[in-house]
């Protein structure tokens, strides 16, 4: 079930009855939600407005009230100050009161409004926006010390974090930029993009195959996932959905076995989830599931589909060789679902090896239990 770029099956991977027919589709995890009026805010929302801001419920329906009034507030004082125009900020637990900054004290009676606060500054944010493009424009000079910088509207300035306070005047120095207009701040803050390890989710291997995740793991303290052992050999790379580099196959076993793991790198956090039909399916365990149990799949090509356990150490002998010890279930899978999630409840059970049919049609598939891997390997399942 492993998926290859190319639309040529003649250099498919055929492990199974299952080949090669198309090139993968796009993943996109951004899913297309719209927003909802200020007036009929979503309840989830109100919930973790109320979780994350420390206010009441009530607050937090006035607070997306006045930020939705405001929003045309600020657009008004925008165009009426224009090139003094130094930026605006909300404020209050309702944000109930709008500031507006501007260089030009005469032009301070033009904007009112309820809840509105005009505040007369030294810089326009069109100044203070150039600064910043200077040092855009010299961030490859940064030292690792200083890792963010941003306009700060409420401070009239351009703000500055660094570890080493020393080597974040260079680099203003550097970028020709006025040392009158940047704040240096004193922060031990160490940014890094983040990306979840999730079951059933689309990884890359050398940039050409694909396949999906099926648990994720820990050894020690070295962070991965297992999947099908068909996807890759030791020394092959990896990158996450999204194409951005993720790690390497640390061990592979195929055929005989169907199983191999991951190692990824600090960007990806293992998560105990496999992605389900509507949301993550939390895992907590690897007991085995008995014949005639539920069962279900989540693969990068096909998602999420059920059925249920047929026979267990089976033997199934691909045009690559045997497999042995899989289990034989009716759930159905296509290329690059090789690797995938099978978990019966909470409890994860194996990875996608092969098998025969479609999604459309129906078919026989067999995955790899994990517990195998695990113990092989010396992993341990990442739980929630």
């Amino acid at each position: 079930m492993l998926r290859r770029r190319t639309v040529t099956t003649g250099c498919a991977l055929a492990i199974s009855v299952i080949t090669l027919m198309a090139a993968p589709a796009s993943a996109d995890r951004v899913s297309a939600a719209a927003t909802g009026s200020a007036t009929q805010p979503a309840p989830t929302m109100l919930d973790a407005m109320s979780r994350d801001l420390g206010i009441t419920r009530e607050q937090a329906e006035s607070r997306l009230l006045n930020e939705a009034r405001f929003m045309g507030v600020e657009t008004s004082a925008r165009e009426r100050l224009g090139d003094s125009f130094a930026g605006s900020w909300l404020s209050g637990p309702t944000s109930g009161t709008l500031t507006v900054a501007t260089t030009d004290a005469s032009a301070a009676s033009s904007v009112t409004g309820t809840g509105v606060q005009v505040k007369v500054v030294a810089h326009s944010l069109a100044t203070l926006e150039a600064a910043k493009k200077a040092l855009d424009d010299a961030s490859a000079q940064a030292p690792v010390s200083v890792p963010v910088w941003y306009t700060d509207t409420r401070t009239n300035s351009v703000v500055v974090q660094s570890s080493q306070p020393a080597e974040a005047e260079s680099f203003i120095a550097a970028s020709g930029v006025d040392k009158g207009l940047v704040r240096v701040e004193l922060s031990s803050e160490q940014p890094q993009t983040f990306y979840d390890l999730r079951g059933g989710d689309a990884y890359y291997i050398n940039n050409s195959a694909r396949c999906s995740i099926g648990f994720s793991v820990r050894r020690g303290t070295t962070p991965g996932f297992v999947s099908a052992g068909h996807c890759g050999r030791a020394g092959n790379s990896t990158t996450g959905f999204n194409r951005v580099a993720q790690g390497t196959f640390q061990g592979s076993s195929f055929p005989g076995n169907d199983y191999s793991w991951v190692a990824v790198n600090s960007n990806w956090t293992p998560r105990p989830w496999v992605r389900g039909s509507s949301g993550n399916v939390t895992v907590s365990g690897s007991s085995v599931a008995g014949v005639g149990s539920s069962i279900c799949r989540s693969g990068s090509t096909t998602g999420w589909h059920c059925g249920t356990v047929q026979q267990l150490n089976t033997s199934v002998r691909y045009s690559q060789g045997t497999v042995s010890g899989v289990t034989r279930t009716n759930v159905c899978a296509e290329p690059g679902d090789s690797g995938g999630s099978y978990i019966s409840g909470s409890q994860a059970q194996g990875m996608t090896s092969g098998g025969s049919g479609n999604c459309s049609t129906g078919g026989t598939t067999f995955f790899q239990p994990v517990n195998e891997a695990l113990s092989v390997y010396g992993l341990t399942l990442v739980t929630g």
